[in-house]
């Protein structure tokens, strides 16, 4: 299983550092080039590498967080994506205002799908601060929590299996649009708990 990070802001390097704290390789990319990205990889470790948004968006499962009015341009122009697995990471605010995005009555999670047709969709990594994404999710005698939610069953499963690999809990809420509006932030009830699994 290969892993693809578009996006090198608070969510990107904290997903590439808790990869690399699990042993697990990804590329990671951003908008200014694999160069803009030499220090952090240098600092991360060597499972982490720079690449393209091409190089990124070919590996199997592919993390995308990005700015909320950027994200159009993040994804355009990628190959097809051929029923390979988008963890969608993003929260539909305009930064730098923190002002809602106006989403038509639509989950955030759909818009996004709608950006990255042929791609199965799981919203996932959304939730939590980057700081307590990128720590250690051995908590208070347990462990952290992860929410995730999809249409597709089978690319649930596999970020499911991601999320243990990297030493979280997942909980599954369901569908895009049922557990994408409880993890949406602004407006879930879910974004920004801290919680964890006892036992």
């Amino acid at each position: 299983m290969t892993i693809g990070i578009i996006g090198s802001g608070a969510i990107g390097t904290a997903f590439a550092r808790t990869l690399a704290r699990a042993g697990l390789e990804a590329t990671i990319s951003n908008s200014r080039g694999a160069d803009s990205l030499e220090g952090l990889v240098r600092e991360i470790g060597p499972s982490i590498k720079a690449g393209s948004r091409e190089e990124a968006a070919r590996a199997d499962i592919v993390f995308v967080a990005v700015n909320w009015t950027k994200l159009p341009a993040a994804v355009a122009g990628l190959p097809d994506w051929k029923g390979r697995i988008v963890i969608d990471a993003n929260n539909p605010i305009e930064a730098p205002l923190f002002k809602p995005a106006d989403l038509g009555g639509r989950v955030s999670s759909e818009v996004f799908a709608d950006l990255v047709p042929g791609a199965r969709v799981v919203k996932a990594f959304n939730h939590l601060r980057a700081e307590l994404l990128a720590t250690d999710p051995r908590s208070d005698g347990g462990r952290r929590v992860l929410f995730y939610s999809g249409d597709d069953i089978t690319a649930k499963a596999e970020v499911a299996s991601l999320i243990e690999q990297i030493g979280f809990v997942g909980i599954d809420l369901g569908s895009l649009a049922v557990g994408g509006k409880l993890a949406q932030f602004p407006g879930g009830p879910l974004p920004n708990l801290n919680l964890v699994k006892i036992g």
